[in-house]
């Protein structure tokens, strides 16, 4: 299975390819939106065009979006949200199922500690995925994102295998 992982970003939203199957994790692609224009409207539409692109070139069979991580500044919180609808959106226009995980969820499924840095991250994006040259930390949290995606998915697959051979 083909999953696209997003970590969304007003200036850098990364995203992250990789191919599942049977437990087994490949990397297929990766790179960072960077959407030009002035005002928030263009850099959303920039982001819309640059994703849009993604899905249509690797089509992936399922998504995964990082949640954001809300601060103290309202406004800042509230344009990266919007960016983050835009990494909803574009997958679910394709007709992809979106899975969502908190950042916490994404570092210890990834790295096995929940508040692990950006360098941890990526260091175990690259032990996971040999060979992949990453575009950069947003990618690589995308990637991770994709990771965990796909974890999730082989674990939930595991238990509905058990609830069918138990006769429940």
């Amino acid at each position: 299975m083909r999953i696209l992982g997003i970590d969304p970003g007003l200036r850098n939203l990364g995203w992250g390819v990789i191919e599942a199957e049977g437990g087994r994790i490949s990397h297929v692609a990766n790179g960072i939106c960077r959407p030009g224009g002035d005002g928030l409207a263009q850099r959303l539409l920039g982001l819309f065009e640059a994703l849009s692109g993604v899905v249509e070139r690797f089509a992936p069979a399922a998504a995964a979006v990082e949640q954001t991580f809300v601060n103290r500044d309202g406004a800042g919180t509230l344009k990266l949200g919007q960016a983050r609808g835009i990494a909803l959106l574009v997958p679910a226009r394709a007709g992809l199922a979106v899975g969502e995980y908190a950042p916490n969820t994404v570092k210890k499924t990834v790295v096995g500690l929940g508040h692990a840095d950006k360098r941890q991250v990526a260091h175990m994006v690259r032990l996971q995925l040999p060979g992949a040259e990453i575009a950069g930390p947003d990618a690589a949290d995308a990637l991770a994102v994709a990771i965990c995606h796909s974890r999730h998915l082989e674990a939930g697959g595991r238990l509905q295998a058990a609830l069918r051979s138990a006769g429940a």
